[in-house]
């Protein structure tokens, strides 16, 4: 079967930037899949793009080749390099947009797009993702080996990791996305619903990535511009319409919501002001 090839980048679908991408895979593999997982990131939003790859790669097919295109240093001493992690391969500029996934996938295999025969024959110094990441991706999806495309590397650029940090019964992160509702996603998570009440933390970012806490639902409070939330929801609807909520959302991270409205406008706050979640006193006591 044909991999899949997914196209992450902040181009808008405005332009003619995605388009000319998908004619140039399509002309050197014609019979290949093409799936936009989105063109809505941000203009130059490295951060909120590999926060994006890293809660969506995995409900891919395997085999999936991922384009990630968020490039503000096209053009520069930043490389082109392609990725072998778990079941899946990435493509994109060596700026640290493949680094919340690399992680969390653990070994890959990386090399530096250099091999010219699987670019096209002109180059722009603006437009890689037109001209040697999306030709890169069409050749591999038409089982081109890897490890002809170019040169190993042993290093990647790393992206700065969103705080998450705990002390006592507090756990300190920030909001790392802010999506078109107004929710507001932090950077604490995984959590996970154990019954009803109780929930279970793994921490995904900051220091403690092995670290696993308990805690009750019902006991927390969760504190966002200037706002104290009583307690974890597991929906929106449990929530009055227009009340402020917390939840955990889909991808498993610590949410703050409005029903039917907007917490970010609510709140007042943007991607990197601070999300506390304070435990109750009896978490420590509990254990799965």
């Amino acid at each position: 079967m044909t991999p899949m090839i997914a196209l992450l980048t902040d181009f808008g679908n405005d332009d003619i930037y995605v388009g000319m991408m998908k004619g140039v895979i399509y002309r050197i593999n014609p019979s290949v899949r093409v799936v936009d997982l989105t063109h809505a990131i941000d203009p130059h939003n490295v951060r909120q793009a590999a926060f994006s790859l890293l809660n969506a790669y995995r409900y891919f097919t395997p085999g999936t080749i991922f384009v990630v295109i968020v490039d503000p240093g096209v053009g520069s001493t930043r490389r082109p390099i392609a990725v072998r992690a778990g079941d899946y391969t990435f493509i994109a500029p060596d700026n640290g947009v493949l680094s919340y996934t690399l992680n969390a996938i653990g070994q890959f295999q990386a090399i530096e797009l250099t091999n010219a025969q699987y670019r096209l024959q002109e180059v722009s110094n603006t437009f890689h993702g037109r001209d040697i990441f999306a030709p890169a991706a069409a050749h591999l999806a038409a089982s081109v080996p890897f490890e002809t495309l170019g040169e190993p590397l042993d290093d990647l650029f790393p992206l700065h990791r969103p705080e998450l940090s705990v002390s006592g019964r507090k756990v300190t992160g920030e909001i790392v996305h802010i999506d078109r509702f107004g929710n507001i996603v932090s950077s604490i998570g995984l959590m996970r619903w154990l019954n009803a009440d109780r929930l279970s933390l793994a921490p995904v970012f900051g220091e403690n990535t092995d670290l696993n806490l308990p805690l009750h639902a019902l006991e927390a409070n969760v504190i966002v511009g200037g706002q104290t939330m009583e307690g974890i929801c597991t929906a929106y609807s449990e929530a009055p319409r227009g009340d402020l909520l917390a939840l955990v959302g889909s991808s498993g991270y610590l949410e703050i919501a409005v029903n039917q409205g907007s917490a970010a406008e609510r709140l007042d706050v943007v991607v990197g002001d601070r999300v506390e979640l304070l435990l109750g006193e009896g978490y420590a006591a509990v254990r799965y």
